[in-house]
């Protein structure tokens, strides 16, 4: 794959990302800030590193699920491994302003 082709995966990724919602928050994942790493390789396999709201979020497994499911299905992705974690700990400073403004934080 060129850099070109790795690119526009990493963006079809991003643009996947950004039409899942956090289920207790109407504001995509993306924006909410809590997609710290998107990481994908020639090989096919995207890796995201990723954290939620709160650690014992009640919806964390189908969060989770969700974003497995979904990027496996851009073009190129072969496999996907979602890593959870919670260092750092997400606040809303890590919001983009379109998601603080969808919230009237701004």
């Amino acid at each position: 794959m060129t850099p070109e082709e790795i690119l526009q995966v990493e963006k079809e990724i991003v643009l996947t990302l950004k039409n899942i919602y956090d289920p207790e928050i109407p504001v995509n994942i993306y924006d909410l800030g809590l997609v710290y790493e998107i990481d994908y390789t020639p090989d096919g396999t995207a890796t995201i590193r990723m954290t939620l709201t709160a650690p014992n979020c009640p919806m964390a497994d189908m969060l989770v699920e969700d974003v497995n499911q979904q990027v496996a299905k851009v073009k190129g992705v072969k496999s996907v491994n979602v890593i959870l974690t919670f260092d750092p700990v997400w606040d809303k400073s890590m919001m983009s302003e379109e998601a603080l403004l969808e919230l009237n934080l701004l």
